[in-house]
């Protein structure tokens, strides 16, 4: 039987790159477009910031070949952030709230797993 983790592996990696590579050219497409226009908004930052931490989970995964969920949290709750900014006053009162308890339920999904790691770590 054809061992297939060394092919999966390389295709994991280049993907991996693949994914950098875009979100290093959004991060700058986007400073770009922000030197253009003479003007920094919040949700530009956000989206900034989104960038980068998808290039801080590219940097993880390549060191210890894995994904900390902490960082697509992270990511969910600003993207959901920057969709608030974004949307202004132009949305219903109740979306608004969804959008408000989802980042909610996903800051509480931090909270857990970050006691869940200090917990694991004092029994060791």
């Amino acid at each position: 039987m054809m061992d297939l983790q060394k092919p999966i592996k390389s295709i994991q990696v280049f993907s991996v790159l693949i994914i950098l590579i875009g979100a290093f050219i959004g991060f700058l497409n986007e400073v770009y477009l922000m030197a253009i226009n003479k003007k920094i908004a919040l949700a530009d930052l956000l989206l900034l910031f989104i960038y980068v931490e998808v290039m801080g989970m590219v940097r993880v995964y390549l060191s210890s070949e894995e994904i900390r969920i902490s960082y697509p949290l992270i990511i969910a709750i600003t993207a959901i952030s920057r969709l608030i900014i974004l949307q202004k006053k132009d949305i219903e009162p109740s979306t608004l709230i969804y959008e408000s308890l989802a980042i909610f339920i996903l800051a509480l999904a931090l909270i857990f797993l970050r006691l869940r790691y200090l917990i694991k770590k004092d029994r060791r």
